[in-house]
């Protein structure tokens, strides 16, 4: 199995840059283009394979709206920046077709829509025009309250739908972790029952990329309000998520990580 070109035979890491000052985890955030390029350097040195740029906050829970020529001011120009310097595929997290467009010009590869191709009705186009590799998450309403993972895979097959009619076929799914908050259950159960059923997804015969870095529902769990404080939190839902069938998984903190996904992907070899 391959993404944007890489192989997937063993699980992958794609190390997140923020651009963006809202984003939740202010440890992710790079508005200095000299620090910019030393953390996207520094991430690939320590085993990234791709690199994943954010323009804007796409936290369900904070206020993000910024106007979208602010959003394609700061993703172009991080692209820009770190092209040179890194040989990995870079992907623009975006949900405007607009700012996924310019980053690819700009030289970006993968788009990461986080609305699954269905909020901007332009970007399966801007994705099928450019031929560009597509992450969909899971989105839409949640119906079934009682059945997290059957839930994600409806909202996954939608998205899959779509990319097809506009010929995109480079396609990984991600369920989604932190985006869908049903009034109940709490939405750290229901993330919790999606990464420990996560192996149902391979029914769709695609990558499977997760992001659980020191998302708000490792604080619920483990009771760590600040983001800071969450990435032993986030190793544990690494291994959980890498030892169900993830492919790629997307973290703020790449030399951790690493670690646990190699270990994780050494003992699923052995799962009777």
């Amino acid at each position: 199995m391959k993404f944007a070109g890489i192989d997937l035979s063993e699980p992958r890491i794609m190390g997140v840059i923020n651009v963006s000052p809202e984003s939740f985890y202010k440890g992710s955030v790079r508005d200095d283009e000299d620090r910019l390029i030393e953390t996207a350097v520094k991430m690939v040195e320590d085993g990234a394979t791709f690199i994943d740029i954010g323009a804007k906050s796409t936290a369900p829970y904070l206020e993000t709206q910024i106007p979208v020529e602010e959003e394609v001011r700061r993703a172009v120009w991080a692209v820009k920046a770190i092209r040179d310097h890194v040989d990995v595929p870079i992907s623009i997290d975006t949900t405007s077709a607009r700012v996924a467009e310019e980053a690819l010009k700009a030289g970006a590869d993968v788009i990461n829509d986080v609305t699954g191709l269905k909020g901007d009705p332009k970007m399966a186009e801007v994705a099928g025009e450019h031929g560009a590799p597509v992450i969909v998450c899971a989105h839409g309403k949640v119906r079934n309250l009682s059945d997290p993972i059957h839930t994600v895979i409806d909202l996954l097959r939608e998205s899959l739908v779509v990319a097809q009619r506009h010929g995109i076929e480079d396609v990984a799914v991600d369920p989604a972790i932190g985006f869908l908050r049903p009034e109940w259950p709490p939405w750290y159960e229901w993330d919790s029952k999606v990464l420990a059923n996560l192996n149902m997804l391979k029914i769709f015969g695609r990558p499977i990329l997760i992001g659980v870095s020191r998302k708000s529902f490792i604080g619920a769990i483990t009771g760590r309000k600040d983001p800071a404080e969450r990435l032993p939190g986030s190793l544990a839902a690494t291994a959980v998520a890498v030892f169900n069938g993830a492919n790629i998984i997307r973290t703020h903190d790449v030399r951790e990580t690493l670690d646990a996904v190699r270990t994780a992907a050494f003992m699923r070899k052995f799962r009777m």
